[in-house]
């Protein structure tokens, strides 16, 4: 295509199509490494609690205070949240493929369609100029 044409409505689309799914990946795959990094974090205040004694002071984070708890419930809770981050990393995963598969999908259909116009060029002038003149 030269630059002096427009693109036409249907590359728009496709071409609108595939941006949004590729700002779906970008989202997901923030979501993703945030999880992750919770993870890691709940991983290494396990680590910490576990090293501390059976009878010294723990305290659990509640927004922006801190609430005086025991090593036990605090080691349940944290392996909890660090199951449940594992559990979402893993369905998000499962979107990214998703996505990067239908993203494949959407760049193969706009490359056939652009070589289908490319050749095809004459063929959609003329059936343009017979459906203008209706």
């Amino acid at each position: 295509m030269s630059s002096g044409q427009q693109i036409p409505p249907w590359l728009q689309e496709q071409l609108s199509k595939m941006q949004q799914s590729q700002q779906s990946l970008q989202s997901i795959m923030f979501q993703k490494q945030q999880l992750e990094i919770e993870h890691m974090e709940t991983e290494k205040a396990l680590e910490e609690l576990k090293k501390a004694a059976d009878d010294d002071t723990v305290y659990k984070h509640a927004g922006s205070i801190l609430i005086k708890s025991n090593k036990t419930d605090l080691i349940a809770d944290l392996e909890e949240r660090k199951e449940l981050a594992k559990t979402r990393v893993t369905v998000l995963s499962k979107q990214e493929e998703r996505v990067k598969e239908s993203l494949k999908e959407q760049e193969s259909k706009i490359n056939e369609m652009m070589r289908g116009a490319t050749s095809g060029t004459t063929n959609t002038q003329q059936t343009t100029k017979t459906d203008s003149s209706k």
